[in-house]
């Protein structure tokens, strides 16, 4: 049917069936919502570039790449490298997408913006393989909504929401009882990695570790982005689907009704809830006001992470400690400020954190993860100062940015700690590297952007790179006594001159990550010297940047150290509710023998509402 303005002749497209209509309609340039499987999507032709950037236009979608549907693997094999395992994988009963290699100048750059891969799905429901059978050529299948925004799924909201979008709607009579995404997968080391996990993948339980009990029934909220929530029964945890970020109201709303839904669907009544350490998480504020009388457990954000790691990978309740590294954007931690690149000797009750990156502010706050030159600012200043870089790099582009920079009003804003918290993150270290680079500079059209554009410039040859050549970062310790952390000073000075030099982008991205990579393996290696420690666990979702996390995981290995690491659950976000889950439950059940991390300092346990929150900053 037509959505939207304008006339169409209603008689002569009577003529035509469902199947027809939708395919000439997307080789004519026009944009078609079909009401799918879980959900409505947005379809056009992906071979048409006015018809990719009317779609962005339309939808607000500036920056963010685009999924695709091809008919077949060969059509796939047009336009992207495909290996056996891919191949396997887009063809399985999950039909996810799967990120791919993308082929130069295969397809308009207006899919994925500045980035190397591109998403990937074949057709999963009869209507798409008939549909893209007539069709021929690969499509643009976006998700059915306003950039922001949950899926739509019935009729009459997709005439409602989706009229300013999409010129025609094909749509059907049977009901969508859960709003489901598609999942997202992405092959790294020889395992598929799933980076969503929704349609084909979710509930599909997961077995509990060896030692947890099979009685208690745990219900955990997730995150605030990339929501999802996790249900423990009878030995299992079911995570749910992707849900998304909890801050736009329409989403929230769809994680009650899929909470309420599943609940519902396995009977489930939870004796503990575990929710984030932060007080101000909208998923922290919903577990609190559904537990009533029972208890509460809020679980360290990065504990949550290192926690989902191991029960994905079966480590028993009792095993010994293993050292957790989270690398993410954001984390409320123990102490009240923000971390986001923390090493952690930690099991599923308890952590001790004995290094992390080296704290910078963020000046504007949750400006900052937005706008990567806030970062770019702040580091350097941290770094050498405003002296030191003006001596050594006037001449660069981004001095001039930053002259034109309110450097006053950001100075005292950073030394007053105004707006400014301080953070460990490792995402933002991402977001500087990128800006100062030239790839991201103003604001990030959506979450992980500037990382995501520095990982995609990679030069290949300057991966191969004699090692003194890759950025060097030191680990000195806090205050010249305290705990190591990383220092990027000597990867910036280096960084810097490399853009004296004219270095391309893509060389100064291969030696950043490069660099970064010897030192998140060098100080692991420290952490773990004298120790009985032989276990690492990387988790978060800078793990997935996949160069990042070959290059530790290699680096590790190397060490002769055992690496556990995600594949059926996501390193980011998402797949933190498994992670607290795990976490409530072991702290509930009793301990068999003393933890060695009880006399490390610096421990910190998992809390029950018994216990007082640090404030919220």
């Amino acid at each position: 049917e037509k959505l939207g303005p304008g006339a169409v002749n209603h008689e002569a497209f009577s003529m035509l069936d469902d199947i027809d209509a939708t395919g000439g309609m997307i080789l004519n340039g026009h944009i078609v919502a079909i009401r799918g499987l879980g959900g409505v999507h947005l379809a056009c032709d992906a071979t048409n570039a006015d018809a990719v950037a009317e779609l962005r236009r339309r939808k607000g979608r500036k920056g963010k790449a685009f999924a695709l549907m091809a008919r077949d693997l060969g059509v796939v094999r047009e336009f992207c490298e495909v290996s056996e395992l891919e191949a396997r994988t887009l063809s399985g009963p999950e039909a996810p997408i799967v990120l791919l290699k993308a082929l130069p100048n295969a397809l308009p750059e207006a899919i994925a913006p500045g980035l190397d891969r591109l998403g990937v799905m074949l057709p999963y429901t009869p209507f798409y393989h008939l549909i893209l059978r007539r069709i021929g050529r690969p499509v643009v299948m976006t998700s059915g909504n306003p950039s922001g925004q949950p899926q739509c799924t019935g009729n009459q909201e997709t005439r409602d929401r989706l009229a300013s979008i999409a010129d025609f709607a094909c749509l059907h009579d049977r009901d969508i009882a859960n709003r489901i995404d598609d999942s997202v997968v992405r092959v790294d080391l020889g395992r598929v990695r799933v980076l969503r996990r929704a349609r084909g993948y979710a509930p599909a339980s997961l077995p509990l570790p060896p030692g947890f009990s099979r009685q208690a029934q745990v219900l955990a909220m997730g995150s605030e982005l990339k929501n999802t929530f996790c249900l423990v029964k009878d030995g299992a945890a079911i995570l749910s689907q992707h849900i998304g970020d909890l801050e736009d109201a329409a989403t929230h709303a769809d994680a009650a009704r899929n909470l309420a839904l599943y609940t519902r669907l396995f009977d489930h009544a939870p004796d503990l809830i575990a929710v984030d350490l932060h007080p101000q998480y909208l998923s922290t504020q919903a577990g609190r006001a559904l537990a009533g009388d029972r208890p509460v457990v809020a679980v360290q954000h990065h504990h949550a992470h290192i926690a989902a790691c191991l029960a994905e990978n079966l480590r028993p309740l009792d095993a010994p400690a293993v050292l957790g590294i989270a690398l993410d954007g954001s984390g409320y931690g123990s102490d009240g400020t923000i971390w986001g690149g923390e090493f952690l000797v930690c099991d599923y009750r308890r952590f001790a954190r004995v290094g992390c990156f080296k704290p910078v502010a963020l000046p504007g706050g949750a400006a900052a993860v937005r706008e990567p030159w806030r970062n770019a600012y702040a580091h350097l200043m941290a770094q050498m100062g405003w002296a030191e870089f003006a001596m050594n790099f006037s001449d660069l582009a981004i001095f001039r940015r930053m002259s034109d920079l309110p450097r006053a009003t950001l100075d005292a804003m950073i030394a007053s700690g105004t707006n400014s918290p301080i953070s460990t993150s490792c995402g933002r270290l991402f977001d500087a590297a990128a800006a100062s680079a030239g790839l991201a500079w103003d604001k990030q059209d959506y979450e992980g952007e500037a990382a995501m554009r520095l990982e995609a410039v990679i030069d290949a040859e300057a991966m191969l790179e004699p090692e003194d050549l890759a950025y060097p970062f030191a680990i000195p310790l806090i205050g010249g006594k305290g705990m190591p952390y990383i220092e990027p000073l000597g990867a910036w000075r280096a960084m810097l001159g490399d853009l004296v030099l004219g270095t391309p982008p893509g060389v100064i991205a291969a030696r950043f990550h490069r660099g970064l990579a010897r030192a998140i393996v060098r100080m692991a290696e420290r952490l773990v010297e004298d120790t009985a420690i032989d276990t690492v666990a990387l988790s978060g979702g800078v793990f997935q940047n996949a160069t990042l996390f070959a290059l530790v995981h290699r680096g590790l290995e190397d060490l002769g150290l055992t690496v556990l690491s995600h594949a059926r659950t996501p390193a980011n976000d998402g797949g933190l509710a498994l992670g607290q889950a795990i976490v409530a439950l072991a702290v509930s059940q009793p301990e068999e023998a003393p933890c060695a991390l009880e006399s490390r300092a610096g421990s910190s346990r998992s809390r029950t509402p018994a216990e007082s929150l640090p404030p919220s900053r």
